[in-house]
């Protein structure tokens, strides 16, 4: 018989497997993606007191200002940029990227490409 699990069950499995080896400190937050079919959300969190340092989404009204276009992708690019500016302000300069069992790849990239190109390390 075969064990067939949905890709929801898959993702999850990975994002479980991956969180046991990543854990985001004061120092060096784990910057934490979430991508829905329309929306994606990235957040710093302090997994040692259990805080959510910044954030930012494709929700956010300062976005719909800086629309340079692209479709999702260049939008998933500038949440990552606008993320950067937030973490910068923070004083904030290292990361550790989760991405969340999603593949590097699409729209989690451009955000990963967008952070580091406003000056987050991973």
């Amino acid at each position: 018989m075969l064990n067939r699990t949905s890709r929801r069950e898959q993702r999850e499995r990975r994002r479980i497997r991956v969180r046991k080896k990543i854990a985001g400190t004061a120092g060096c937050p784990r910057l934490n993606v979430f991508r829905s079919t329309r929306h994606i959300y990235a957040q710093l969190v302090d997994d040692e007191s259990g805080v959510t340092l910044c954030a930012a989404s494709t929700l956010l009204p300062e976005l719909k200002e800086r629309q340079g276009g692209g479709g999702k992708i260049g939008t998933a690019r500038t949440v990552g940029e606008m993320l950067a500016e937030k973490a910068k302000s923070l004083g904030i300069e290292r990361v550790v990227f989760d991405r969340a069992g999603y593949l590097y790849h699409g729209r989690v990239k451009a955000l990963a490409e967008g952070a580091r190109a406003k000056g987050l390390e991973f």
